[in-house]
């Protein structure tokens, strides 16, 4: 049977922004079971703050959030991970004075400590972690610091994966590795979100994008049909 993926995470009329300064008005944000969604947009169009939002770390302000049937709007952040949504922040995503292990481990909190196979599975993932497993993770390089947060995030086995900005302050030859690394993720079955300053790479490699600016929708559809846009090309593409 085909047909679109069911629902995931359903974002309808989202009002949202920190405190009492408003950012976003009325975004709507549709991911299916499965799927790869990228969000883009120009600086300050409210991409990061809607991802915020659906983890708990901006304020609702109004409209609705459902992740996998659920309610979820207004929740803590850690009542919104256990429930199966991971979440790498661009910034401060890793404990520099722990070593790779102890920041793996970190990943696990919610399940007591990270089941010896969910260890394992991160470390297929992401082999260059499981030579560095003693390492403080403030040595690491940029690209790693990013691929040990993202594998932090997966250790619980969220069905869904919110990444902001993983690319950002990487050199340009690590940011096609990293992206291959996101499209592994998915390959294997976990919903990504991902809101990415490199639109271009996010919407060759995503299903669907969403475009906004100045804290709206502006448009939506698959990647490719984006990328072959006329104005979104012109708008937000650079030409």
């Amino acid at each position: 049977m085909g047909g679109a993926p069911m629902t995931l995470l359903d974002v309808r009329d989202l009002d949202a922004g920190y405190g009492d300064l408003q950012v976003l008005y009325g975004v709507d944000l549709d991911v299916g079971e499965g799927e790869y969604v990228a969000i883009v947009g120009p600086n300050g169009a409210g991409k990061s703050t809607a991802m915020k939002t659906v983890v708990g770390l901006a304020t609702h302000m109004g409209g609705a959030i459902e992740f996998d049937g659920t309610d979820i709007a207004g929740l803590e952040p850690q009542e919104i991970i256990a429930r199966g949504v991971g979440y790498v922040p661009q910034t401060d995503n890793v404990f520099p004075a722990l070593t790779v292990e102890e920041n793996l481990a970190i990943g696990g909190y919610l399940l007591g400590g990270p089941p010896e196979e969910r260890l394992d599975a991160v470390i297929e993932q992401f082999p260059m972690l499981g030579d560095r497993l003693d390492t403080r993770a403030g040595n690491l390089s940029g690209g790693q610091q990013q691929m040990l947060a993202m594998a932090r995030a997966l250790i619980p086995d969220p069905p869904l994966l919110l990444l902001d900005e993983p690319s950002a302050g990487l050199a340009p030859d690590l940011v096609e590795d990293m992206f291959d690394h996101i499209d592994e993720v998915n390959d294997r079955g976990v919903t990504v979100v991902i809101v990415e300053q490199n639109a271009k790479t996010a919407l060759r490699r995503c299903d669907r994008g969403y475009v906004l600016a100045q804290g709206e929708n502006r448009y939506a559809d698959d990647g490719d049909a984006l990328l072959a846009d006329p104005e979104v090309r012109r708008q937000f593409l650079g030409g």
